[in-house]
């Protein structure tokens, strides 16, 4: 909960504005106090998506499906104005947290917690389901955790019966790792078993603690999710009903998934699920876990789940409920976004009422059906349970936070009373180990900014701003609106190399944006330094988020602080522009971070500049990949990638090497079955320069290609000359070695800046601050700009760079396109030599 701003408004609708909830690209949720003196929580869309007619059609849309449900377990709505200058929804608020920040924060739910939102949430999806709908983007941040059980929220994209498509009709919408397979594949369509299919992935990240089909690039996670079966690891210690229901529910085959009314009846009829942790039921089999709590104490039977609805309930307030019927195809792929709420606080904190609410259990699948009973999808009624307070369901520390953020309702913060700029010292900053011209002193002045590069010669430019303006040829001066970019980086500590690397690649950027005569608009550059450790990176964010001239930011330069910083980023809209970061490693992306944008390609990627060159460079038709298990699932994506496209479209064998084995065997098997190349697949540059010697022992001169994380001085000293000839991909460019006129320029500014050859990241720090800029001026310039216009804005942006172009792809993922974003290095005499764009490698 944040403080309002000062041109937040005082009121809205009727409804007096108490704080801010939360904030993402499509608007802004405020608490506030309706005319009866209810709480709520209220989204108000921005207005230049509300100018977009399809939009406002679509959140006309919402209102009308949100406002019909008045189901126990969905969040209610109390008013609404689709037709408003700036669109709002008022919907009753709930001071729980949402289920991803209660188990990201705390760790996985207890089995009777587990049992009981998914009775709830079963519930839910078959009132839904029995009103024609399909919710269509159930996950865990639309899942909000109050003292009397779960709530669904976000019907920003949920669909009717009797909808009609508005956006293009093959486009799958929903969030990655909680779609169902046939809405990933082409043509697909979504219905009420999708819905079932998301609620195991809940379920199961509930339990577990882990994404089912793992983070990382949407595009992996979408391919596992059709052609792998989840990791369900930790499901075991779980009553069997309970892992029954959830495995269920994750069939690939729609068809083989309970219908949500069915799950509903079967979770509220096993009894075993209200045991606590690690309790079996009488036919779990020998893994069955003792019946016992963690301390070897009984467990608590108590699991509080209110009946399954019954078949003749209508949940439509005009009374228009009917049976779930058939969908129509996806609708768009603006998906998460339309729920800015999903963070934030959820139902009333009063207590419930009643306490009599039957224990829930878990479905027993295998069990037969007797002649005349009831088929698979039809209610039935659960059996008697104990009596028991709904408000234990949660664990404590869930509750505690609950309480906090009921207490934060009734004494919001106060609202900021003034719009002035803040003005910092001046900052000086200087490269490691360098004097005389590498000396830096960049000063910034509240929302106008002066930025002062002393560099000289014609690769860059000096440029002296005031605070009103720049001046022209003819000497006189314009008052132009001055937009920050924050440098968000380890600019200390062991992990400052890539830092300090794009700090120099920025300057130089903003440099030569504003020696420009015709720009509309002044860059400033402010550097904020976390260490590379997770905890100063969040002081970072808030420090950065505070300051109202920042408009985007550049960063966080090591996998722990992306990990920690990007989410923080995404609640407020800020555009976050990764470039050196993997995002498959540090587990974070747009469907984490919905403000992220990556000028990187992905690990999921990086085996394909190594496939582009042995299949058009040197047409390898047989090719040996040396799989090394010293580097655990590090080379997971290589190994997908090789098995499902081989280079040529050839032959590939595979050879194992035991983690504390050499590679002699294996690579004997691999000449023996006449490799015409190899490919090393793991994670050491030691281990990478063994299989180097290995194959130089027994001969072998032909391509020897393997990956950016080997390509390091350890390779190059411990390989000696058996590192002669190997090919690595990588996701940098090497500006110097460069034969472009835009990298011989960039090259020239910086030796003249830095004494010295441009590292790597500081050419891709460069095009991501021009990035921003074209984001800026497409948007018109102007000191009105928001944080969420940048962030949608970029990824709409094809900017050609010094380094790469940046284009991105144009459905929910808005990742960079990869097919021209990596590059090839060759170990030469001793070094890594540059051959160029992997697509223009000859």
């Amino acid at each position: 909960m944040r403080a309002l701003r000062a041109d937040d408004p005082e009121e809205l609708g009727g409804h007096r504005l108490l704080a801010r909830l939360g904030a993402g690209g499509m608007g802004v949720v405020y608490l506030a106090r309706g005319g009866d003196g209810a709480l709520v929580a209220l989204k108000v869309i921005r207005p230049e998506h509300a100018a977009n007619p399809a939009f406002r059609a679509r959140f006309r849309r919402e209102v009308r499906l949100a406002t019909g449900l008045a189901g126990r377990w969905v969040v209610p709505v109390t008013a609404a104005d689709a037709e408003a200058r700036a669109p709002w929804l008022a919907t009753a608020f709930v001071p729980g947290p949402a289920l991803v920040e209660a188990v990201d924060g705390y760790g996985p739910l207890p089995p009777y917690a587990v049992a009981s939102l998914g009775a709830r949430l079963a519930q839910a999806l078959a009132e839904v389901h029995a009103a024609g709908l399909v919710h269509r983007d159930v996950k865990p941040g639309n899942v909000l955790l109050a003292l009397d059980g779960p709530r669904l929220i976000d019907f920003g994209i949920a669909h009717d019966s009797g909808a009609t498509a508005l956006t293009a009709p093959d486009a799958v919408i929903g969030t990655p790792g909680y779609l169902a397979p046939e809405q990933i594949r082409a043509g697909g369509r979504a219905g009420p078993p999708s819905d079932v299919f998301a609620l195991g992935c809940v379920l199961a990240y509930a339990a577990t603690g882990r994404r089912p089909y793992g983070t990382g690039n949407p595009a992996a996670v979408l391919y596992r999710t059709v052609h792998e079966e989840p990791d369900l690891r930790g499901l075991k210690g779980l009553p069997r009903g309970l892992r029954t229901a959830i495995t269920g529910c994750l069939a690939k085959d729609p068809q083989d998934r309970p219908a949500a009314a069915e799950l509903a009846a079967s979770l509220a009829a096993e009894p075993a699920a209200a045991l606590g942790p690690g309790t079996a039921t009488a036919d779990d089999g020998p893994d069955a876990a003792p019946d016992a709590g963690p301390d070897g104490g009984p467990v608590d039977p108590r699991l509080p789940v209110p009946p399954p609805p019954d078949a003749d309930t209508r949940v439509l307030r005009d009374g228009t409920a009917g049976p779930a019927s058939e969908t129509l195809p996806y609708e768009g792929t603006e998906a998460a976004d339309h729920g800015v709420a999903e963070r934030g606080p959820a139902p009333d904190p009063r207590p419930p009422g009643g306490a009599d609410e039957p224990a829930p259990g878990v479905r027993a699948a295998d069990r037969p059906r007797a002649p005349g009973s009831r088929p698979p999808g039809a209610p039935t009624a659960p059996p008697p349970a104990p009596a028991a307070d709904p408000r234990d369901w949660l664990p404590s520390p869930v509750l505690r936070l609950v309480a906090e953020r009921s207490a934060g309702a009734l004494d919001p913060p106060p609202r900021q009373t003034a719009l002035a700029d803040a003005v910092p010292e001046a900052v000086d900053t200087t490269a490691a180990g360098g004097q005389g011209t590498s000396r830096r002193r960049f000063l910034v002045v509240g929302g106008s900014a002066a930025a002062v590069l002393a560099a000289s010669g014609a690769g860059a430019a000096a440029l002296f701003a005031t605070r009103g303006g720049a001046g022209d040829k003819g000497g006189t001066t314009r008052n132009l609106p001055t937009h920050t970019i924050a440098l968000h980086a380890a600019l200390t500590g062991d992990q400052k190399a890539a830092g300090i690397a794009q700090e120099r690649g920025a300057r130089l950027a903003v440099a030569r944006h504003n020696a420009r005569d015709d720009v509309r608009f002044r860059l400033s550059l402010a550097t904020y330094d976390d260490g590379g450790e997770a905890r100063r990176a969040r002081d970072v964010v808030r420090e950065v988020l505070g300051e109202r001239a920042v408009r985007a930011v550049l960063g966080p330069t090591t996998v722990e602080t992306l990990r920690a910083a990007a989410p923080l980023y995404g609640e407020e809209s800020m555009a976050a522009v990764n470039v050196s970061v993997d995002t498959d490693a540090a587990d974070v992306d747009r469907t984490d971070a919905p403000s992220l944008v990556g000028t990187r390609v992905s690990g999921a990627y990086q085996a394909h500049p190594v496939l582009d060159y042995l299949s058009r460079v040197r047409r390898v038709v047989r090719t040996a990949v040396v799989d090394d298990r010293a580097a655990g699932d590090a080379a997971r994506s290589v190994l997908t990638t090789l098995r499902e496209a081989p280079p040529s479209e050839g032959e590939v064998s595979f050879h194992q090497v035991a983690a504390s084995a050499g590679f002699g065997s294996a690579v004997a098997e691999a000449l023996a079955g006449d490799a015409r190349a190899v490919v090393y697949a793991g994670a050491s540059a030691e281990r990478a320069a063994a299989c180097a010697r290995a194959l130089a022992g027994a001969g072998f001169d032909g391509p020897r290609t393997s990956f950016e994380p080997m390509m390091r001085p350890a390779f190059l000293r411990a390989a000696g000359t058996a590192a002669e000839g190997w090919v690595f991909g990588a996701p940098y460019t090497a500006a110097e070695q460069a034969k472009s006129a835009a990298a011989h320029d960039f090259t020239a500014a910086y030796r003249e800046g830095y004494d010295a050859a441009p590292p790597r990241w500081a050419a891709e720090a460069y095009d991501a601050v021009g990035l921003i800029a074209a984001a800026l001026d497409a948007l018109g310039g102007g000191a009105e700009i928001v944080r969420g216009q940048i962030a949608e804005r970029i990824v709409e942006m094809n900017h050609a760079g010094v380094a790469k172009p940046l284009r991105f792809t144009r459905d929910l993922t808005h990742t960079l396109q990869p097919g021209k974003a990596a590059f090839l290095y060759e170990a030469r005499e001793g070094a890594f030599r540059f051959l160029g764009r992997h697509d223009q490698v000859t």
